[in-house]
């Protein structure tokens, strides 16, 4: 009987493609954030260590009021949607109602359908319903988004919740709201702070729903990158997209390290 191939042949082109992979994904992001630190405005090579690019972005003041936008903006719509996004979890999960199939299908809508998409049907919306663009328009598209995100991450950890627990609680003379209070929220509490802070990640990062729903005066740190390209891409660019690359990744590894905690106390 002939064997396969050496177990080392399969796992050296195995191994390199991983790592060809992943040079492909984060290269760009190396550069961009070593080049944040360049010494040079327009060179493409190395010039020098410099921390200047960061105080430069200090004393801008249209930097200061993107970002204030943009902190206002996704804390409003993150408080909002983790509300609403763990409700919709809760309803889902514990009810049984005639069309719920169609509201489990439609949960899945703003996911899947493109960024420009879902940014355009919310201007015409707007404009339909003379809403004016500002602070507020963001923040209510952020949540139209937001809201998915947060109760699929709820209703995961909901997956795992035995309903026993509930009926014990019943038995024990707790209403359904008492019941939902103390002994179900405690338990999911992970999943929704979980999804709260991807929900946050995903509104700090968003650009084109924001482009489209944002007035006069109303740029997030995403719009005022864009507006900063169309001068050429120069290394406090580089510094401003690595300090909103960095807000991000604490966001998401956050949501992961408590997602996983969750799974650990849960076995």
């Amino acid at each position: 009987m002939r064997s396969g191939p050496p177990r080392a042949s399969r796992v050296g082109p195995a191994r390199a493609t991983l790592w060809g992979v992943l040079l492909f994904l984060y290269a760009p992001v190396v550069v961009l954030v070593l080049y944040s630190f360049n010494d040079a405005r327009f060179s493409v090579g190395w010039e020098g260590f410099t921390l200047a690019w960061y105080r430069r972005l200090l004393d801008s003041a249209e930097t200061g009021a993107a970002l204030r936008t943009t902190l206002l903006v996704s804390l409003a719509a993150t408080a909002l949607a983790t509300v609403l996004g763990t409700l919709l979890a809760l309803g889902l999960h514990l009810r049984r109602f005639r069309g719920r199939g169609l509201v489990d299908l439609l949960l899945y809508l703003p996911i899947v359908a493109p960024d420009i998409v879902i940014g355009v049907a919310l201007l015409a919306f707007y404009v339909a319903v003379h809403f004016p663009l500002g602070r507020a328009s963001i923040a209510l598209a952020h949540v139209s988004f937001q809201i998915p995100f947060v109760a699929l991450v709820v209703r995961a950890r909901l997956q795992d919740f035995p309903r026993e627990v509930l009926e014990a609680a019943r038995d024990l003379g707790a209403d359904e709201t008492e019941t939902i209070r103390h002994v179900l929220l405690p338990i999911v509490r992970p999943g929704i702070v979980a999804g709260a802070l991807i929900a946050l990640a995903l509104s700090v990062d968003d650009f084109v729903v924001a482009y489209f729903t944002a007035g006069a005066g109303s740029s997030t740190l995403p719009i005022r990158i864009y507006s900063m390209v169309k001068r050429g891409v120069t290394p406090d660019i580089n510094a401003l997209s690595t300090l909103l690359l960095a807000a991000t990744l604490v966001l998401i590894v956050l949501a992961l390290r408590l997602q996983r905690r969750d799974r650990g106390e849960s076995r």
